[in-house]
């Protein structure tokens, strides 16, 4: 693994042990950042409109 992909790994687990909880808003900022870094572009077809939570992270990936 790269020097640039441990450092990523180690910042993304540092994100989980965060002391106080982001905001929803940020979680979703930091999920599509992670997904963009880690998968790439979302090629997936929107989740349906009932599906809330799904459609946001889906947002936040696009």
């Amino acid at each position: 693994m790269s020097c640039i992909s441990e450092e990523f790994y180690s910042h993304a687990e540092k994100v989980k042990k965060l002391k106080t909880k982001p905001s929803d808003n940020e979680l979703l900022e930091l999920y599509g950042l992670y997904k963009q870094a880690t998968v790439g572009d979302n090629n997936a077809c929107s989740p349906g409109i009932l599906d809330l939570k799904g459609k946001a992270k889906w947002t936040a990936w696009n």
